[in-house]
Formats: structure tokens, sequence, C-alpha cells
């Protein structure tokens, strides 16, 4: 799903809207089996290859698309459920806000990836009637708030003191053992997707 979320998914949704709700029935089996939603699933297995809990996105646009021929209720519960895994710093995220450096590595593209999908469970709560959800993962969602370095204008990653990483060179990238997940601050900075005016602001402008 890390792969397909951004771009495939919502192409199906289009292209191929006869087979959204199959997709989100296999999703909702997993949930069922193996007590969170797929984030990488190979041959039938959980790998856990890669970040976020992208299942979430995939459900929340097609319901706002009209496609709703789902469980709806039980999605929200496995939307919750996904969200506080006790894997890849969730823990360290659900109860600071955002995962530090000496919490998790990739901790930035963690977050932000979390903060997107978590944006994505506030407005399908709100769909729901769950308000108490919708503030909670819309608290979430302003995440990214926490590694944006206005003196440089870059996402960066942040110790156990709440200082900024050193030394930071935002063209680095060294997979797996740093603040970002194959990529580097260059690419990850724009990860804001659900709130690009808060990006907007906090660039000091356009």
């Amino acid at each position: 799903l890390w792969d397909t979320y951004r771009a495939l998914h919502p192409l199906y949704t289009i292209i191929q809207e006869d087979k959204i709700n199959d997709i989100i029935q296999s999703f909702l089996a997993i949930y069922d089996q193996q007590g969170r939603l797929p984030v990488w699933h190979l041959m039938s297995n959980e790998t856990d290859c890669m970040i976020g809990y992208h299942s979430v996105p995939v459900i929340a646009d097609a319901y706002f698309k009209g496609i709703k021929g789902f469980d709806e209720k039980l999605a929200l519960q496995a939307m919750k459920k996904s969200a506080t895994w006790d894997h890849l710093g969730l823990p360290a995220y659900m109860k600071k806000g955002l995962i530090e450096a000496d919490d998790e590595h990739e901790s930035v593209s963690k977050t932000l990836e979390y903060a997107y999908d978590d944006w994505c469970i506030s407005i399908f709560a709100e769909a729901m009637s769950d308000f108490e959800s919708k503030a909670k993962y819309e608290r979430f969602a302003k995440a990214y708030e926490f590694y944006f370095d206005k003196s440089i204008r870059f996402m960066r990653g942040l110790d156990s003191k709440g200082e900024w990483r050193t030394p930071f060179n935002p063209r680095a990238s060294t997979h797996r053992s740093d603040d970002y997940c194959e990529g580097t601050a260059w690419q990850w900075t724009w990860f804001v997707p659900h709130d690009v005016e808060g990006l907007v602001n906090l660039m000091g402008g356009e």
C-alpha cells in the first residue's frame, strides 16, 4: 500500500470502481484475521515492509467518492486499531504526538505519514458522527508542525530533548538509519497533502 495509496488506488476509483468494494472487503477480512488493516501483504502474509497504515486513506477516499458498499462502522474500528498498534514508533507517537529520533528510526517520515493517515481517520470519524475520534485524530494530523525548522525551512529530526538533530544535510539519505525513509529532507518536507495551507504558512508564503 505504501507504493499504491497515493495514486494507483485513487485511479482505481475512476477506472475500476466496481472493484473497490472487493478491495475494501479484503482489507476488513485481513483486519479480522490479523487485528489491524494491511500494511504490505505479500502472498497473504503481512511483511510490515514500509511505513504508515495506508489502508486508511484508501478506504476514506472511496467513502467520500460515494463508494459505500462496506461496513463503515467496522472500517472506522479497524482504522483506529491500526493507528494504535504497538510497533514502528506508534506508542511514542500516541503518547507524545510525535516520534523523536531516540524512539524510532525514520522518525520524520513515519510521523508525517501517520499525520496524513490520522487526518483521514478524523474526517471519516466525523462522517460516522464519532466526534471524539475526530478531535483526537485531527490533533495528530498537525504533528508535522513539530518537525519544521523555520530557520532553514526543512522538516528535520528531533532528539529526546526536543533539539534539532545534527549534523543536518537536506540531501542526505541513509536508508533506514536516519530520520527519513527512502528519501531526503528535500523530498519529505513537502509531505503534508492534507494541510497544504498549513505548510504554506510554515514556509512563510507560497
